[in-house]
């Protein structure tokens, strides 16, 4: 069957391809080679570059340029020519190596030094070095600019609705009064803490040889301070060193920040189910998509399909996330393979990622509020006041204020102004006390709400 987005295995590949495009630059197997390559050009070029090797000399401007025009113009075609070596080779990060050496083969000043690339690399040397490039890249020219999109949108329905008055529900009934936007406000500041937590997970990378012992380093050059070389050679690809490693980078820093994402995706959860919630009590409606629709039998639905693409979608990037923050981690004594094949599927986690919050934000982009539905669930909900009123009757020192509510109130369904009005008439409370509380409505019980919106 031909290559194409309806005979893909994968539905990011298929179905959802272009909601994930961002990341195939980042994830992709192409991508990978390509930063394969540009891993062995800076470790070729920082060798050159160290006055204890002279038997490598320092490439000279243009030789540089062509070395970074070898990344910069990384093609397809390249790609696959790294492939077809790999297909004699049966070994990835060799066919990189040799794909270089045929690349310079002819350049005068190039060629002589092509015994120095890989130098006293292993392959995990490079291969942990090429993620850590791409999970760096991708935070940061793909993720946290759509999760900085779907905080902002939360925040603006916060600060739209920071008024508007909401009946809570605690157990699934009514409860003390919110606004609107302080709920949206919650999410917000909730997905606000979880940004933090990606950015400032370290990404770390080592260069140290077969076992983490820069053993063939020293051998070779016993003069270099090769701890010190390979510090300045992870600072300048952007990463952090991690000095102490077996032949693989432990990948502790990679789990940490899986698990941020993955808490980041567990408030997004919370999020989707909420707003999924307040669609079905009529809080909010959805825009109409003209062409849409909602339903094969029922022609007047407009489902909340966005919030459950969200919630589907996330439940599968956070079983992936937690099984590689778990698995990655652990390596048998200096090495095995069980990382290798895992981590190719980082672009898979975090690609249901990418598609889940931007399956939220379009449905985020779709909601109007439905201020006369807020308002009648208020409306039929006077008991909620019962808290209000036990509380000032406390202030004051009335007999058993939570038991007299909780006989006026509780398991009595619905209690009318009247009903309320009439209890807080007979009390014994100095007369602004009781006016305040005869003047108090469901809608105007929020507290603070508001103004917490609004600082958001």
């Amino acid at each position: 069957m031909p290559t194409s987005a309806l005979s893909a295995l994968s539905p990011l590949d298929g179905r959802y391809a272009a909601k994930v495009e961002a990341l195939q630059a980042h994830f992709s197997e192409a991508a990978l080679i390509r930063n394969r390559v540009l891993v062995e050009i800076e470790w070729l070029k920082a060798l050159a570059a160290e006055p204890l090797i002279p038997e490598l000399p320092a490439f000279s401007p243009d030789a540089i340029g062509r070395l970074d025009a070898a990344v910069r113009e990384f093609s397809l075609a390249d790609a696959e020519a790294v492939k077809a070596i790999e297909s004699r080779t049966n070994h990835d990060v060799k066919a990189v190596e040799y794909w270089l050496q045929q690349r310079f083969a002819g350049d005068a000043e190039i060629a002589p030094a092509c015994n120095f690339i890989h130098f006293a690399c292993t392959s995990e040397d490079i291969n942990n070095l090429s993620y850590a490039l791409m999970v760096r890249t991708a935070r940061e020219q793909v993720l946290l600019p759509l999760l900085n999109r779907l905080i902002a949108r939360l925040r603006e329905l916060a600060h739209e609705h920071a008024d508007l008055a909401m009946l809570s529900r605690t157990h699934g009934q009514p409860a003390s009064p919110s606004t609107l936007g302080k709920e949206m406000a919650n999410f917000a500041w909730r997905l606000r803490v979880a940004r933090e937590r990606i950015v400032h997970v370290p990404v770390q990378g080592k260069i140290n040889g077969a076992v983490g012992n820069y053993n063939a380093h020293r051998v070779a050059y016993p003069e270099i301070d090769w701890e010190k070389f390979a510090g300045d050679f992870t600072e300048r690809l952007g990463l952090e060193l991690n000095p102490y490693t077996t032949q693989i980078e432990p990948h502790d820093g990679l789990a940490e920040l899986l698990d941020a994402f993955a808490r980041a995706n567990t408030v997004v959860i919370d999020l989707d189910r909420d707003i999924w919630g307040y669609i079905s009590l009529g809080y909010f409606t959805q825009k109409v998509k003209e062409g849409e629709v909602g339903s094969s039998t029922m022609p007047h639905k407009v489902n909340p399909i966005d919030f459950e693409n969200s919630e589907g979608n996330l439940g599968l990037a956070n079983s992936m996330l937690r099984h590689l923050a778990e698995k990655l981690p652990v390596s048998r004594w200096q090495r095995d393979l069980t990382d290798s094949t895992s981590l190719r599927n980082l672009g898979v986690a975090l690609g249901h990622t990418l598609l889940a919050w931007d399956s939220c934000l379009r449905g985020l982009a779709k909601l109007a509020a439905n201020p006369a539905a807020l308002a009648a669930d208020l409306d039929g909900a006077w008991e909620v006041l019962a808290e209000a009123i036990q509380t000032v009757m406390r202030r004051y020192g009335l007999p058993e204020p939570y038991e007299q509510l909780k006989a006026l109130t509780r398991g009595k369904g619905h209690m009318t102004q009247a009903d309320l009005q009439g209890f807080i008439g007979s009390l014994d409370l100095p007369a602004e006390a009781r006016d305040r509380l005869l003047a108090l409505t469901p809608a105007d019980y929020t507290g603070k709400a508001a103004e917490l919106a609004r600082l958001v």
